[in-house]
């Protein structure tokens, strides 16, 4: 039984409406594959992604902490990163120091004293060494408080791998190493080659680090 009041669908109309979400679903999944071919076929980009590995690797294995930052999903990006390296990404391993700069008493309470812009770059202030490292997640490679973040880690000397979907921008220009990920008009697929490039930084860390457990 039709809902009072909503006007019922024909059956012709009800199948017009069944393909254009399946047209919808298709391009979004060529849209997706697309992307990822694009990055599968650049050979530079791959050589970056292998860097990036061994740079966090020698960071990790050196006895030093990986930290990583971003905004929104790319916090979550973030925060996914470091769990698997604190805990496990396929087999067991010894976990590595990895900190995803997420605590939320530190961002407000840095937020509210000194500005959201700071808020990835006090912590790294106060916890950041010389010889540690910085995953800064950057969908556009101008968001302000990740390019603060990138900043502040090269004055304390922390290497830094950024993880973008743009090239020449104020986060590519301070990295070690800069990811560029491939993507449309929005930002959602590159994000999601972000997630596939991080569970390839962690795959080589352990490979790196723990080779039995792969």
């Amino acid at each position: 039984m039709s809902a009072p009041g909503r006007p019922k669908r024909s059956p012709r109309s009800a199948k017009r409406e069944g393909k254009a979400q399946s047209e919808v679903v298709r391009a979004a999944l060529e849209e997706a594959a697309s992307a990822l071919e694009r990055l599968r076929a650049d050979d530079a980009m791959l050589e970056r992604i292998e860097r990036a590995g061994e740079l966090l690797g020698l960071v990790l294995g050196g006895g030093a902490r990986v930290f990583s930052c971003g905004n929104g999903g790319s916090m979550c990006d973030a925060m996914h990163f470091a769990e698997e390296l604190t805990g496990r990404f396929r087999d067991d391993r010894p976990g590595y120091a990895a900190l995803a700069i997420s605590d939320p008493g530190h961002l407000s309470c840095v937020a509210n004293d000194y500005g959201y812009e700071q808020v990835f770059a006090r912590y790294l202030q106060a916890h950041g060494r010389a010889g540690d490292a910085l995953l800064a997640i950057s969908t556009s490679g101008t968001s302000r408080n990740v390019v603060a973040a990138a900043q502040a880690a090269k004055e304390l000397g922390l290497r830094v791998v950024a993880l973008t979907g743009r090239h020449h921008t104020p986060l590519t220009a301070l990295a070690d190493v800069a990811i560029v990920t491939p993507g449309e008009r929005y930002a959602d697929r590159v994000q999601e080659l972000h997630i596939k490039v991080i569970h390839i930084l962690i795959e080589l860390v352990e490979r790196r680090l723990s080779p039995e457990a792969g």
